[in-house]
């Protein structure tokens, strides 16, 4: 291992052994909207693309992992809404990628994820509320899909139009599972034709890599087994993290 072309700065992987954990969780659907907050993370110690390329072999591994044990608790209904424009949404990423700078992106997502946090706030919805427009949710699956391509900063747009429709945690874990997988897995050829793809990140990835289903066991045992209004609690509070973690990175 001591061959390879890692990084092998100390305070790399100090960032790197949390986010990646943090991630896993996330991937679970447990703590869902904290996973935004590990590339920001390693981008304290590496550029943001470099960050990016790090955790996609790691994200890959945490799909395979979260889809391996929550496959036939998907909404196959909502997905056919969801994932075309998440695709798309990476399709706009690759173009757009190098145009618009990281710091735009993130603070761009990290505005719009509280201003929706504050219109739950201000405008609770009623119990019998209809659930949000299907065109709204084809528009925030494309958001979020470019969001993902960028920083992998996803789970704010998808979030804000998944979590209104209350689903059980494990219906919401495996749903966000599935869009997640297919749009990591479509970024390999485009990330690899940018030249994100190099032996050093690979490494540095492969080094991490035994973290990477940790997490996501983990919170897959805590999302079948946490109450539904502290699931969307910990859910909203970590859109809210997320959301002010990315309006700082754009606005600093």
């Amino acid at each position: 291992m001591s061959n390879l072309p890692l990084i092998d700065d100390p305070a790399f992987y100090a960032l790197a052994v949390p986010a990646v954990l943090l991630m896993g969780l996330a991937k679970s659907g447990f703590l869902g909207g904290f996973g935004s907050l590990a590339t920001p993370l390693l981008a304290l110690v590496v550029p943001v693309p470099q960050a990016a390329a790090i955790m996609l072999p790691l994200l890959l591994v945490m799909d395979a992992t979260g889809l391996q044990q929550l496959w036939r608790d998907r909404d196959s209904a909502l997905l056919r809404l969801l994932l075309p424009a998440g695709l798309i949404g990476t399709v706009v990423g690759t173009v757009l990628f190098g145009v618009l700078s990281t710091k735009t992106v993130a603070g761009l997502v990290g505005g719009l994820t509280l201003l929706f946090l504050a219109q739950r706030l201000v405008f609770p919805p009623r119990a019998d509320a209809p659930p949000p427009p299907r065109a709204l949710g084809f528009v925030l699956g494309i958001a979020s899909g470019f969001t993902s391509f960028v920083a992998h900063a996803g789970s704010p747009p998808i979030s804000a139009y998944v979590l209104p429709l209350r689903l059980p945690p494990v219906t919401f874990a495996a749903t966000m599972a599935v869009f997640f997988g297919a749009v990591n897995l479509s970024k390999w050829i485009p990330y690899a034709w940018l030249g994100l793809i190099d032996m050093r990140n690979l490494s540095t990835s492969l080094v991490l890599l035994p973290l990477a289903p940790v997490g996501v066991w983990l919170g897959v045992w805590l999302t079948r087994r946490i109450a539904s209004a502290w699931f969307y609690r910990l859910a909203y509070a970590g859109m809210f993290l997320t959301g002010a973690k990315l309006l700082w990175d754009g606005l600093k």
